[in-house]
């Protein structure tokens, strides 16, 4: 049986893709993950993969001393890859991007070993952009990040299988909610702490005619008991969590958000700020903002006031949900896994 080592961390946006495609490959392949000591590592550990551990250097922005040893540093974390990898002997390597897929792929270029990267974000993030003169394939979700590579093929964004298949009224009695809409918030990975402030401060008013699920980060959960507000801190059972969905507020990290249009959910994206990332979140918001599938509301005029007042309008938007029934946003799954076949043949 051929062997797909699977890179990527730093958030679960890196590694909750990864083990979608892991899970339709799995029995055709071996597939293991390297990664650091992070959230990839006690995913994967959750789901039965083997794990290798493997440094990585990180890249501070706008911190020149602090980015003076990289180099050095960078020489390490890719000896120790290559020690994996002449360990393990993989077919390929499919990188989903962050810092943790760089020393692995500059040790799978000596080595001769393919490598695939896949760029779930509308404008290409620093990892991707640095080794993808390394790789086969650039694969990804959108069609115009596909033309900044000579390689680049755009396959869609990786989903996991489980969130088309949940049922709406076994979903609600799992979370104790009610036949009244529901609106789902999502603040990504580990939460958002400005929209669960401002959600909070509306959550008595809104309730009063709606339910809302609110996955509020790991440490975040505020006992509260007002009728039909319910909090989960995290959950993998995204697909449980959808159905219950009848609108959604989230951020506009691209895995979520490509699921969210997929399942043809009316969303309010809220993009995390440029000066708390590197603006991807804003660029794919207005990306699916030009084509009608979606409203926005920038992190800067965010305010108890217009959270609520943007939810109600969301749910009455009859011309969004149109324009999403009529879209044809889907898994990239197959597209992704039929690169890697060619790729490994």
């Amino acid at each position: 049986m051929k062997k797909i080592l699977f890179c990527g961390g730093g958030s679960a946006g890196h590694v909750i893709p990864n083990l979608a495609i892991i899970e339709d490959l799995k029995n055709k392949y071996e597939c293991v993950y390297a990664g650091t000591d992070g959230i990839e590592k006690n995913l994967c550990a959750e789901h039965g993969i083997t794990f290798y551990e493997c440094p990585a250097v990180k890249l501070v922005r706008g911190k020149f001393f602090k980015n003076l040893a990289l180099p050095f540093k960078l020489i390490k974390s890719v000896n120790s890859a290559g020690k994996i990898l002449d360990s393990i002997k993989p077919d390929l390597i499919f990188c989903k991007g962050g810092y943790a897929c760089v020393p692995p792929a500059i040790a799978a270029k000596k080595r001769d070993i393919p490598v695939i990267a896949h760029e779930s974000d509308l404008t290409a993030g620093l990892a991707n952009k640095f080794i993808a003169k390394r790789c086969k394939k650039v694969l990804t979700s959108f069609p115009a990040t596909a033309k900044q590579f000579d390689i680049g093929i755009c396959t869609g964004s990786p989903m996991r299988g489980n969130i088309f298949y949940g049922d709406k009224l076994k979903a609600r009695e799992t979370f104790g909610l009610d036949m009244r809409p529901t609106i789902l918030v999502l603040g990504g990975g580990s939460g958002s702490k400005i929209i669960n402030e401002n959600l909070r401060k509306i959550i008595p008013t809104i309730c009063r005619h709606y339910n809302v699920l609110h996955i509020c980060g790991k440490g975040n959960y505020l006992n509260s008991n007002i009728y039909g507000y319910k909090q989960i801190e995290f959950s993998e059972d995204m697909g449980k969590i959808y159905a219950c969905a009848d609108v959604a507020v989230s951020r506009c990290g691209s895995n979520t958000a490509f699921e969210l249009l997929a399942l043809k959910i009316p969303t309010l994206f809220i993009p995390l700020a440029n000066s708390a990332s590197r603006g991807d979140q804003i660029k794919n918001a207005d990306y699916f903002k030009s084509l009608g599938l979606c409203n926005v509301l920038n992190e800067s005029d965010l305010t108890p006031d217009t959270l609520y007042n943007e939810t109600i309008k969301l749910l009455k938007d009859g011309k969004l949900k149109a324009a999403l029934n009529g879209s044809n946003v889907k898994s990239g799954n197959e597209n992704i896994i039929r690169e890697i076949i060619n790729t490994i043949r």
